[in-house]
């Protein structure tokens, strides 16, 4: 593969409304462009889904931006990949910064598939031309505000719907949807809320029915999420507490999960979420596709890679115009019935936007070799 530049931008997009978790309430979504060109003039795009702050997990906007421009662009110049399968072994010492890795390696996945004439999904070796989306509701103002949006969501099709969840604002909230609407697939995501202090509480979880309960504990746990699993008939899935295919392995081997949520950016790239996907095949587990208030580059990476086999639940890529008044692509992602058709253009199958970009750029740098 031959990389002639690499161009990083910082943007700023207002979203359509405050999402609130139990972390906080993101009102703006801050990320990084990333954009490869080759000699020829095809742009391969990616996009970072690190927050401003570090409260997801270490990683932020301005750190993402001092790793790439620092050490990963530069071991992209010293040895290119002839295959983007080759970028997380060429980052493999560089430690944790899976955001900034993902970002640079999803850019080239995009270039390699605009390269080859074949849509991104196929280059990852996805099966699927549809595929099944849910909707994440944040954390409301009242449980009769949370119910108008689950209905309205409900009446679009979305096939599965998550409800953030914190202590004060659970069981309440998870009651008053599933007597609302008792047939729904149903799931809650705690974002690390909760303590084994909490087990009584969450053991509250399992009259409701749920598909699961999200990440309760904390962030970086896999062994007390094994306590948990043996007293909860909810099935656990982990979220924050996976990074790479061997967190997956031991949370399976532990019985931490039944579940595991696989977001792109936080694995390190798509061939580290390919690598899970296979692994939680090859044991039974389901795993589906998270989400990280992407714009539209981050969202088009997640549909291609969900349309590979071991995606079996639905993900949280929901339609562009859940978050954003207009996104950087063209076409915009749609959900029709709770079904994103897969695109079947080169590369990620939609169009960044220059003239979009531009205008929720706040600044931007190229790098050569």
């Amino acid at each position: 593969m031959k990389m002639h530049s690499i161009t990083l931008r910082a943007m700023q997009m207002r979203l359509k409304a405050p999402f609130t978790t139990s972390f906080g309430t993101e009102w703006d979504k801050h990320f990084i462009l990333v954009e490869v060109r080759d000699s020829e003039g095809r742009s391969g795009w990616g996009e970072s889904v690190a927050m401003r702050e570090p409260i997801y997990n270490e990683e932020t906007v301005k750190t993402n931006w001092h790793m790439m421009k620092d050490f990963l662009i530069p071991l992209l110049w010293q040895r290119t990949p002839a295959h983007p399968q080759e970028v997380s072994t060429l980052f493999q010492h560089i430690r944790r910064n899976n955001m900034a890795k993902s970002a640079l390696e999803g850019a080239v996945w995009d270039l390699y598939a605009r390269q080859q004439g074949i849509p991104l999904s196929q280059a990852l070796g996805g099966r699927r031309q549809t595929i099944e989306v849910g909707i994440s509701i944040g954390i409301q103002e009242s449980v009769d505000k949370l119910l108008a949006l689950v209905e309205q969501y409900v009446e679009q099709g979305y096939r599965r719907i998550k409800i953030k969840i914190r202590p004060g604002w659970d069981i309440e909230a998870v009651a008053a949807v599933r007597n609302r609407f008792p047939r729904i697939p149903l799931m809650a995501d705690a974002n690390s809320a909760y303590t084994l202090a909490d087990l009584e509480r969450l053991r509250q979880l399992d009259q409701f029915d749920l598909m699961m309960v999200e990440q309760p504990l904390a962030h970086d746990d896999i062994v007390d999420h094994a306590v948990l699993q043996k007293h909860i008939k909810t099935p656990v899935c982990l979220d924050e507490s996976i990074h790479s295919p061997e967190d997956a392995r031991k949370a399976v081997e532990l019985g931490s999960c039944r579940i595991i949520n696989i977001k792109v950016g936080r694995v390190g790239g798509l061939a580290e979420a390919r690598r899970i996907q296979e692994y939680c095949r090859e044991q039974g587990i389901p795993v589906w596709c998270g989400g990280m208030l992407e714009a539209g580059v981050g969202r088009a990476h997640n549909v291609a890679v969900t349309t590979l086999p071991g995606f079996t639940l639905p993900g949280d890529t929901a339609a562009s115009s859940r978050y954003w008044e207009q996104d950087i692509i063209q076409p915009e992602v749609t959900v029709e019935k709770g079904l994103i058709q897969v695109p079947d253009r080169p590369g990620i199958g939609y169009q960044p936007v220059r003239e979009i970009i531009d205008r929720f750029t706040l600044y931007s740098e190229t790098f050569r070799p």
